[in-house]
């Protein structure tokens, strides 16, 4: 499942035995996937993704600075749902608020700041048109 509702998208996953350690417990990297996969897919939604951009702008988001706070453990077969928002855009960034929840209940929570870099490294302005559809989402 992946939709769109009121700016905030989410997307259901399920845990797999490589996303756990040894105890049946996902490993802490694993929601940095799990949120990746997020961010993908609200792009998706908000009718982006990441080939056609480089494509057309010559350019991509990549992650600036990423802060987790992990409050509660996730399980092998947890059904979870990612949230991911649009909270602020600027010049050559966004930066997006990002939640792990199993059954309501927040797991992790994760605050994304996105750089909009050139294939020269150097940052550039998020296109018009993303950064309209990124407005109309918050």
């Amino acid at each position: 499942m992946t939709a769109m509702t009121d700016g905030v998208h989410r997307l259901a996953l399920r845990v797999y035995y490589e996303d756990t350690d040894a105890g049946g417990i996902v490993y802490h990297t694993a929601y940095l996937r799990f949120a990746e996969r997020g961010r993908t897919e609200y792009l998706r939604a908000t009718g982006f993704d990441h080939q056609n951009l480089r494509r057309e702008t010559g350019a991509g988001f990549v992650v600036r600075h990423i802060a987790v706070d992990y409050r509660r453990a996730a399980y092998l077969d947890d059904e979870l749902v990612v949230t991911t928002r649009v909270v602020e855009t600027s010049g050559a960034s966004a930066r997006m608020e990002q939640q792990v929840l199993r059954d309501g209940v927040p797991l992790v929570s994760l605050s994304v700041q996105l750089a909009f870099l050139g294939d020269d490294g150097r940052p550039k302005r998020l296109p018009g048109d993303l950064r309209q559809a990124f407005l109309s989402q918050t």
